[in-house]
This record gives structure tokens, sequence and C-alpha cells, in this order.
């Protein structure tokens, strides 16, 4: 098996063929490539490979560039810090998306995943194996994803169902878990309610609910909501009288 790696940090691109060749001793790592622009002219000269790990954000523009110019499909198992590119990947030959930091086992399983897809079920790269696979991302375990946050120098992964809401501080997005735990999270409320899906409700500009951390709501004399949650929050989570029955409705599953 000839396997490409695409990877602008020299000591990630080291782990991750170790890693590699753990799993698959007979795998041959046919180069390491560190920007979007090495790689192209890496893949004009020479011959595409059986199986690419890629990360997607480099020091020159997204690796997705890059898959947009071959001509035929090769699987692709994307290693990134970023959680917002799953629909990009689906659509860049992704069959699957592991979040950095990786460890052995999540290569293993990635590798095994490739192992199971050319051997079985589906080609390479495939349209019904790729959407099979991403599909798990947004499909009904969405809750399974998770939200990287930075905790003392460390990005740590946040299951989405363990978190109780996240809102507006200061310019900066804070996260707030069931367990009452706070983080900040480097990303927009707009680009976090694409990421959650509807089990979330923006209550207002500053907030954005988990339908699970709601304990009750009353009316003030304004006629907006006052959501009450089971986890404080700094502020009072309000919802306007014109979004009042979406609300509810969202509320009630509807």
């Amino acid at each position: 098996m000839n396997i490409v790696i695409i990877e602008d940090e020299p000591l990630t691109a080291r782990d991750l063929e170790s890693c590699i060749r753990a799993a698959e001793p007979a795998a041959k790592i046919v180069a390491v490539l560190g920007s979007a622009a090495e790689a192209t002219a890496f893949f004009r000269e020479n011959a595409l490979p059986d199986l690419i790990f890629s990360d997607i954000q480099l020091g020159d523009g997204l690796s997705f560039s890059i898959f947009a110019a071959f001509e035929q499909s090769v699987p692709v198992i994307f290693c990134t810090a970023y959680d917002a590119y799953a629909l990009d990947a689906f659509k860049a030959a992704g069959i699957d998306y592991i979040l950095k930091p990786f460890s052995a086992r999540n290569i293993a399983a990635a590798l095994a995943k490739y192992q199971r897809l050319t051997g079985k079920t589906a080609t390479p790269g495939s349209a019904a194996a790729t959407l099979m696979d991403m599909a798990a991302l947004f499909g009904p375990h969405a809750s399974r994803r998770s939200i990287l946050v930075y905790h003392k120098e460390k990005i740590v992964p946040v299951n989405v169902g363990d978190i109780a809401f996240f809102y507006l501080k200061a310019d900066a997005v804070l996260l707030v878990t069931f367990a009452k735990q706070a983080y900040t999270v480097h990303k927009t409320l707009e680009e976090i309610e694409k990421i959650v899906g509807s089990d979330f409700y923006r209550a207002n500009r500053q907030c954005l609910v988990n339908r699970e951390a709601i304990r009750d709501v009353s009316q003030d004399a304004g006629r907006r909501l006052l959501v009450n949650l089971l986890v404080p929050c700094e502020e009072k989570v309000t919802v306007g009288r014109a979004k009042a029955s979406h609300f509810l409705e969202w509320l009630a599953g509807h």
C-alpha cells in the first residue's frame, strides 16, 4: 500500500508516520509533503498513491484545493485540529476524519476502515463508501461529535452531548458543560450552530442552548420567554417575543 502524508508540522508528520508503520508495517510512505503547493507539484509529476493522510489547514491554504485537481478519486483520511470541515471532507473523497491530537488507535482504526472499504464494501473514494462513513458525522448519532476547546495550552475535545450551552462574553465564546466546566471556544456562535445541529437553539445573540439543559420556561412582563437552565449561566437567557412560538415548537421537538 502506497501512502502519502500531507502535514505542515514536521513533528506531527513524524508521529503520524510512526503510527501508520506500527499499524501497517507493509505500508510504504511514498512522500511527506508540507504544503498545498508542494503536494500539488508532487501529484502533477508522480503516480497517485493508494491512500492519502492529510491535514486540512496548511500554511498556504486548505488541502481541498489539492484534491480538486485530481482526475481520479483517491481515498483521503483527514487528520486535523478543526472539526468544521466534515462536509468539505466528504466532497473530497474523505473516508475518515480524525481530530488531533490523534492516537495510534485512531490511525489503526482508520487504516482498518480503508481495508474494509477497498476489500469488501466499496471502491476507494467512491460516493457510496464516502457517504456511509461521513454520514455518521451528521446523522442520528451526531451528538457523539466533539467541539475542540483550548485549556492550559492543550486542545481538548468536548463531546457535544456533554455541553449545556454556549454564550458570548466580551467578544469571546464560552462553552459550559453539564458538569459546570467552562472553556473558551475559538469559533463564532454562527460556526458552532452549524456543528451542533438541531438539539441546540440560538435563544438570542449571546446564547446557544442545549434542549436537554432547559429546566423550564416562564414569561416576563414584556412577554419575553425566560429560559431557566439546569446549569447556572452568568446572564439571563431570554427569547424575544418574535421567536417565542418558534422556540416553543423546537422545545417540544416539532
